[in-house]
């Protein structure tokens, strides 16, 4: 098995960077849209044969260096008792708004609740078992509460915040509740197989850094000191986080995803050599020619400037309409540039 992606998690030496794309299952694959024809999302993630199949088409066509399970954050959330939608973004039919709709949640049975989920790892393990890593994967507590009590997606976040600033009881209750629950699933996720587990926040960064220290740290770090992680690094990436990275670092991990507004030398240089990093190409870059793109990916290897403990990836998920061919390119510069350095 090609190991370099979790040894660059562990901030081990490696022959050349490791290199994955966040959404690399996804709408911009002809092949991925062929069995996406067949049903719909919810299905595809219901439905572990052809999750697996999504999630090892990126391996086969664009050489990554590792596989994550195609699945949603909010797929554990449904089994509390929210009925869930995608029309086509994640819409909750009843929002959470008050105490008692929060007492109304339930934490499930994840082998009972979400099943699909697991047997998607296990046929994964045993079809990557000489290809690549797989990455399980779940939305930290914040990001989730911020979809359970917005009904769907926000521009201002008005709901979530009202809850914070008017009714901390009724936030913090909520927030505990999706943190044990998250602890389950991701604990479930790496009985099951997984070999690494990335946390998706990607609204911890709509808060200041004071507000994300005093209502998000805690249940993230929570979450994380959590996890039967022993042999299993975890990468924690929150959006739009530039500004507060030390902060971020508080919540434990062994890498941090970071996002294209950060220069990802000085990230490295607060963030100091114990915290491997993960990023951070400008997924828009992918649409630029392929002398640009060498060129982008040729500045992000020099800003890490050859330190161990870096997997090279975009700062947010890949879009619909890249072609795949300059996916495919990105990932070939990476490895030859990198193994470039390694031999210079």
């Amino acid at each position: 098995m090609n190991m370099r992606f979790l040894d660059a998690c562990w901030g081990k030496p490696v022959d050349r960077t490791p290199v994955w794309l966040m959404r690399q299952a996804g709408r911009y694959l002809p092949e991925y849209m062929a069995v996406r024809s067949k049903c719909t999302f919810l299905e595809l993630c219901k439905t572990p044969e052809l999750a697996a199949e999504v999630s090892i088409q990126p391996v086969d066509i664009l050489g990554v260096d590792a596989a994550i399970m195609f699945s949603d954050i909010l797929t554990p959330v449904e089994p509390m008792g929210m009925k869930l939608d995608f029309v086509p973004g994640p819409v909750f039919e009843s929002p959470v708004r008050s105490m008692a709709d929060v007492e109304k949640l339930r934490i499930p049975d994840m082998e009972q609740d979400v099943p699909y989920v697991f047997e998607t790892i296990r046929i994964l393990r045993r079809e990557l078992a000489s290809k690549v890593p797989l990455i399980g994967f779940g939305g930290a507590p914040f990001t989730l509460a911020c979809y359970m009590v917005e009904g769907k997606g926000s521009k201002d976040f008005a709901q979530i915040k009202r809850m914070m600033y008017s009714a901390p009881d009724v936030y913090a209750a909520l927030m505990e509740k999706i943190t044990m629950m998250s602890m389950e699933y991701l604990n479930a996720q790496i009985k099951a197989g997984a070999q690494c587990i990335q946390i998706f926040d990607t609204w911890g960064g709509i808060l200041s850094p004071a507000d994300y220290e005093r209502y998000v740290l805690p249940y993230t770090a929570k979450l994380i000191n959590g996890l039967n992680r022993m042999e299993t690094p975890v990468i924690h990436f929150v959006k739009g986080a530039g500004a507060m990275l030390d902060t971020v670092k508080k919540a434990g991990g062994d890498a941090m995803g970071l996002d294209w507004h950060v220069n990802l030398g000085d990230a490295r240089d607060l963030l100091g050599p114990e915290m491997a990093v993960q990023g951070n190409l400008d997924p828009t870059m992918l649409y630029a020619p392929k002398d640009i793109i060498e060129r982008e990916v040729r500045r992000v290897l020099k800003e890490n400037a050859g330190r161990p403990g870096h997997i090279f990836n975009l700062g947010h998920g890949i879009l619909p309409t890249v072609p795949p061919e300059n996916a495919r390119f990105m990932v070939e510069c990476v490895h030859r540039l990198s193994q470039d350095r390694v031999e210079g």
